[in-house]
């Protein structure tokens, strides 16, 4: 009966725990706006500065996205 509980105990912080790493690791996913040069080029893009106000990274893994 008590190993049982101890086995629910771990079973249920590895869950949470679990699902805290998700959590942050969507929200660090999420955050990133820019990019600089360098990750740009690395990710197989081309920095396209004829946009209006910043330049933007085109093509790759970070299209769409500004370069600063």
């Amino acid at each position: 009966m008590r190993i049982r509980r101890i086995l629910a105990a771990v079973i249920a912080t590895a869950a949470l725990a679990g699902l805290g790493l998700t959590g942050a690791a969507t929200a660090t996913a999420g955050s990133v706006s820019s990019v600089t040069p360098g990750e740009c080029t690395d990710g197989g893009g081309m920095i396209d500065r004829s946009t209006p106000v910043l330049p933007t990274c085109r093509g790759g893994m970070y299209d769409g996205q500004t370069v600063d």
